[in-house]
């Protein structure tokens, strides 16, 4: 029987051979196969407890704070220390010119002296009187006359003793001492300047005595009381001590409608000095709250957003989801919104996640 092909089945393998023709007759090539998942270190969402607080600015005072003026007026001859000493109790910082007062004291020790003779010479002259006296020699009258003349003149010797100290303690003023031991701040004169009781010479502070200074609005008076924790901190946000509110105002600050709080700086604080402005981050609260890793946080247009491992098919894709943060507690984040508990937050190779990159959760 002869064989009989018809056009419509001749047409296909023409074209078929052509295109083998052209091509060469090669193979398809093999389909691409899946990105390799990178592998990447993640954190569970967690519950850990998060304060409550707000931040406020404070300022560090000295309970001991001394400003040195004289007591004296003059000119002053001396300057002993240097702003920054470290000095004790007692020392002398400065003099003023003392050899007034000196001359004065002289004058009054030479007077005592005087005095002093006269003093000795009616006491021998009384005693004499009162035995002329007792044997009928000399009057009555003669023996009173001696016996005052001896009392005036130990009523005036008594007296210029107490004035010749008096003038001796006042020679003291002329040398300036530290009250307490401290450290000297600035000195804004210089030798031979003319000072008087208004002149300020320096400043002592103890920097081992400090406290807080918080100024809390009113709007906050129901929460505040004595013992509440207290975080004093950097301008980094770094907590430098732990504190406690320790004295509450009874008033409150009518030009700046606060209550003053304080709270006490531990003596380990030696990086806090004086009238140092700090911020104080004062704690309400406590309660458990969802806590990232700050390392998985990354800040975008002004957004922060974090990539998750959200699981996809057999594996895990990376997701980029925005949150909502608070402020940093240690090294973690509070999680106000954007995420639940047990989502697996990305914390490693962020700079080289895409949306949907495949990867591998380590950890």
């Amino acid at each position: 029987m002869p064989l009989i092909v018809t056009t419509r089945r001749i047409l296909p393998l023409l074209v078929c051979a052509a295109g083998c023709l052209v091509a060469g007759c090669k193979d398809a090539p093999p389909p691409t196969p899946p990105p390799q998942a990178m592998p990447v270190q993640v954190a569970p969402v967690s519950l850990s407890p998060v304060p409550n607080s707000d931040t406020y600015v404070a300022t560090i005072k000295s309970r001991r704070s001394a400003t040195m003026q004289p007591q004296v007026d003059g000119n002053l001859v001396k300057i002993f220390v240097k702003s920054g000493d470290v000095v004790k109790a007692g020392q002398l910082l400065m003099r003023v010119d003392p050899l007034k007062q000196m001359a004065t004291v002289e004058s009054q020790q030479a007077t005592q002296a005087q005095k002093k003779a006269l003093y000795d010479y009616t006491k021998i002259q009384v005693d004499r009187q009162r035995k002329l006296y007792e044997a009928g020699v000399v009057s009555r009258d003669a023996y009173d006359q001696a016996s005052q003349a001896y009392e005036n003149a130990k009523a005036d010797y008594e007296s210029n003793v107490a004035l010749t100290a008096t003038q001796k303690q006042q020679l003291a003023y002329y040398d300036i001492r530290a009250p307490f031991n401290g450290i000297v701040g600035d000195i804004p004169v210089h030798l031979g300047d003319y000072v008087s009781a208004t002149t300020v010479l320096t400043t002592v502070d103890e920097n081992t005595d400090l406290e807080a200074y918080i100024y809390i609005p009113t709007e906050r008076a129901g929460l505040v009381r004595q013992g509440l924790p207290v975080e004093i901190l950097d301008s980094a946000g770094n907590t430098l001590v732990k504190s406690k509110i320790s004295f509450l105002s009874p008033q409150v600050d009518n030009g700046l409608q606060s209550i003053l709080a304080k709270a006490e700086v531990p003596r380990s604080a030696e990086i806090l000095r004086n009238q140092q402005l700090v911020r104080a981050r004062v704690i309400w609260s406590t309660a458990p709250a969802p806590v990232i890793p700050v390392l998985a946080v990354s800040l975008v247009g002004g957004q922060t957003f974090v990539f998750i491992a959200a699981p996809k098919d057999n594996g895990y894709i990376a997701h980029q989801v925005p949150v909502k943060l608070g402020d940093t507690v240690g090294n973690t984040y509070p999680v106000i919104s954007g995420l639940k508990q047990g989502d697996k937050v990305i914390t490693s190779g962020l700079q080289f996640l895409q949306e949907g990159a495949p990867v591998k959760p380590l950890g």
